[in-house]
């Protein structure tokens, strides 16, 4: 057994170390070697700790001998994304800007994790601030893929899904504001886990876009998701965005299987609004099939657009973003990476009418999802429209010309998990998303399950110790050109937001503004005057009317 200890699930290494079996220093000892050794090839972590990951585990065998265990997270070990507060560890965003920041308190997450006894390795990689990445002009370079290494993991989760992937830890944090838990764990093979927006406390995760982040676990199995939404999942006083309602038990509904279980497949979101690619379209008929042979009733639902989600989640998030992060850009663009200044100074162009257009566009989003759920139990999408492409070769534009298919659920605010459904014929994992009703997350768990019993798609691993680190060749965008009159209009514009606008930054802008203000003249239409924005309307609260 130890030669595979990196490789036991959450739930698997849980039982060994309640009937003593397993000691969790020898299980920590097992992932810090393994970080070790295979860390200077997948980029995965930007700081390990493996000295209190130590005392920890030493802290909690004690405990555990005197007959004190705390739960099924009790010395097992954890990975945090690097944008969660660590008291006194240093919590960075993969920002340039925040290098040496220590900061004094644990976020909620890790304080709640901590309380239920896992044991912290040390912090993952990201995009700049969630957003920014993959990025080759900052002072860590981007995670890599554990299945092909020269291909991206997905944001902008990515360390997180490369150390779980890989083995360097049996679970990781990560946090999903357009899905950056859903398509790192597409694209590394991962069961990754978006909560309902309020389910589970952000209070000291470093934020991106208020409406729409939400934090959650990347794993192995649904599972292990199920197993670690317990310990963290629950009200916060301290976070104004937590919702009072109660935490159910979320592995109840594992093994039931889905006989009877109504599933919405969104077809027109990958057959007709963007084309999926063959091998994710053949995983997805595959995957349907398996699910009706367990006796789940399968039938196609029909939602808005994709492009209407894709608009309002690009205006809310550049906004937000902006309105975070702007003073900062105003004052020292060069301190962020080139991905970061493209993606959210857009937020600068915006006006408050457009932004109160997207909140509106979002509840009547969020009002068609939660009409198709009163016929169906959940839903279910590919979570990307192809695998992993080449690390070096991922465009800037690509963030906003192309539709995502992760988008409607952080819009619509529901509990979402990506498992993996299959490979394509070059053995790169790809994803389905599995989406329920608000708070149900257990039903969403629960179909993810039974998908994962059914399928052999886990037991397949990465082989990273096979594969030499490649030299990969990233070049700067070159922009599109720029009409002279359009230049001198948007160099005014720029001029009034307040930002810099050198030659460069300039054309970035001229790039990526269109795509945004595109998004708004899709959401411009006129509405009723009572025609309320999406915060004056809460989310149901379980057991209420569907």
């Amino acid at each position: 057994m130890n030669a595979e200890l990196h490789y036991l699930t959450v739930a698997e290494a849980a039982r060994l170390i309640a009937v003593r079996k397993l000691s969790p220093v020898e299980l920590t000892r097992a992932f810090l070697a393994r970080i070790e050794a295979l860390n200077g090839k997948l980029d995965a972590f930007l700081l390990v700790t493996a000295e209190r990951a130590l005392a920890v585990a030493k802290a909690a065998e004690a405990e555990i001998a005197r007959g004190r265990c705390r739960g099924a997270l009790d010395g097992i070990p954890v990975a945090l994304k690097d944008i969660f507060d660590t008291a006194g560890v240093r919590t960075t965003g993969h920002s340039r800007l925040y290098r040496d920041r220590v900061p004094r308190e644990d976020s909620a997450v890790a304080a709640r994790l901590t309380d239920a006894g896992a044991v912290p390795l040390g912090k993952t990689a990201t995009h700049e601030f969630a957003i920014g990445g993959p990025s080759f002009d900052l002072p860590w370079p981007p995670a890599r893929n554990p299945w092909k290494l020269d291909r991206f993991t997905g944001g902008s989760s990515s360390g997180s899904a490369a150390a779980v992937a890989a083995g360097l830890a049996p679970f990781a944090m990560g946090s999903d504001t357009g899905g950056s838990i859903r398509l790192p764990a597409s694209y590394s093979g991962l069961a990754g886990l978006k909560p309902t927006h309020g389910r589970v406390s952000k209070r000291g995760v470093l934020p991106l876009s208020f409406t729409l982040d939400t934090v959650g676990p990347l794993c192995w199995t649904a599972e292990d998701c199920a197993i670690v939404l317990q310990a963290i999942a629950g009200y916060d006083p301290a976070d104004p965005s937590t919702r009072d309602v109660p935490v159910p038990d979320f592995s109840a509904g594992l093994g039931k299987g889905v006989r009877n279980v109504r599933i919405g497949v969104v077809r027109h979101f990958y057959e007709e609004d963007a084309r999926a690619s063959e091998p994710v379209a053949a995983a997805m008929a595959e995957a349907l099939k398996v699910l009706a042979g367990l006796g789940a009733q399968i039938r196609d639902v029909r939602l808005p657009p994709l492009w209407d989600f894709q608009a309002s989640q690009r205006a809310i998030m550049a906004s937000e973003s902006f309105a975070i992060y702007g003073a900062e850009l105003r004052a020292r663009p060069q301190m962020f990476s080139e991905c970061l200044r493209y993606r959210v100074m857009p937020g600068a162009l915006l006006s408050g009418i457009d932004l109160v257009q997207a909140l509106r566009a979002q509840r009547e989003l969020s009002q068609a999802v939660l009409g198709a759920l009163r016929e169906v139990d959940v839903l279910v999408a590919p979570t990307t429209a192809a695998p992993a492409a080449r690390l070096d070769q991922m465009p800037l534009e690509g963030s906003f010309a192309d539709p995502s298919f992760t988008n409607p659920f952080n819009v619509c605010p529901l509990p979402t998990i990506s498992i993996c459904n299959g490979f394509s014929p070059d053995g790169l994992p790809v994803g389905m998303q599995v989406a329920g009703r608000p708070f149900d997350e257990a039903m969403v768990l629960r179909v993810a399950d039974a998908y994962e019993r059914a399928s052999p798609w886990r037991q397949r691993r990465p082989d990273v110790e096979g594969q030499a680190k490649p030299a990969l060749d990233p070049k700067p965008d070159a922009f599109k050109p720029v009409d002279p009159a359009a230049k001198a209009e948007l160099a005014a514009i720029i001029g009034h937001a307040g930002l810099a606008a050198n030659g460069r930054q300039t054309a970035a802008l001229a790039e990526s503004w269109p795509h945004v203000r595109g998004a708004m003249e899709r959401l411009r239409r006129q509405r009723p005057r009572g025609a309320e924005p999406s915060h004056a309307v809460a989310l149901p609260r379980p057991g209420g009317p569907r």
